[in-house]
């Protein structure tokens, strides 16, 4: 199936990220040839299947260092679902001013989708209030390993000013693409897709849920060079949303 080449946030960000790299980055796997559009090897692409819904929330993805590089990154499959989703790479030492306009952007309300318990108890949501002014939600996500995220969210003071929406997932993460120590660990687009419930957009969050879980199994199909079944349940899951 022909690939479609992505142009949206985390595509900059990455083409950004390796213009500033001094070294190749070499990723596990990195020898094969891989879809500029969907980061599989050629013959497993899953581009045709990319769902297409309306979303009118945004999501801010703060991207810890090489995160954008890595083939596995789930932000990239929010960034192709989320037509407003904007990605920046995180320094602690500096902040990229495209970030801090579009925080100050009047448009958005934004938050910080972080666990609660280490945030001040004031600052901490489990609901989103209702829209005030026509302002739509933008969620903030730190895009990183678990340790790299409480490392970002600890030194990033400009975020402070901002409630901590904490979600509370009645599921275990269903990623599959990297290990985690704690189950209840969800990858970024699992976190996104409950953001998106939240938000009211239900339609969006399924997308979201079955984008994922189509993208896992044509990942691993390649990693095991096993055959697709194309009428298996998650090409069958993500058929409403094409």
């Amino acid at each position: 199936m022909e690939s479609l080449m992505s142009s949206h946030a985390v595509s900059r960000l990455r083409s950004e990220r390796l213009a500033r790299s001094l070294k190749p980055f070499v990723s596990r796997g990195s020898r094969s040839e891989r879809c500029p559009g969907c980061r599989v090897i050629p013959s497993y692409c899953l581009c045709a299947w990319r769902p297409s819904v309306e979303v009118q929330a945004g999501v801010c993805l703060l991207m810890y260092d090489v995160e954008a590089l890595k083939p596995s990154n789930t932000g990239w499959l929010i960034a192709d679902l989320v037509a407003d989703t904007h990605a920046f790479g995180w320094q602690r030492t500096e902040v990229d001013p495209r970030l801090l306009a579009l925080l100050d952007d009047p448009q958005y309300a934004p938050c910080v989708v972080f666990p609660g318990e280490y945030a001040e108890p004031e600052r901490v949501i489990e609901v989103l209030p209702p829209p005030t002014d026509g302002k739509r939600p933008l969620f903030i996500l730190l895009d990183a390993t678990w340790t790299e995220a409480r490392k970002m969210f600890r030194k990033s003071p400009y975020l402070n000013r901002f409630p901590v929406l904490s979600l509370r997932p009645e599921q275990l993460s269903r990623y599959r693409l990297r290990r985690s120590k704690r189950d209840e660990h969800l990858c970024t687009a699992e976190v996104a897709a409950l953001c998106l419930e939240l938000a009211g957009e239900p339609r969006a969050a399924q997308a979201l849920d079955a984008w994922l879980d189509l993208f896992t199994e044509h990942y691993l199909s390649a990693k095991h060079r096993r055959v697709l079944d194309e009428q298996s349940p998650a090409h069958q899951a993500i058929q409403p949303f094409l």
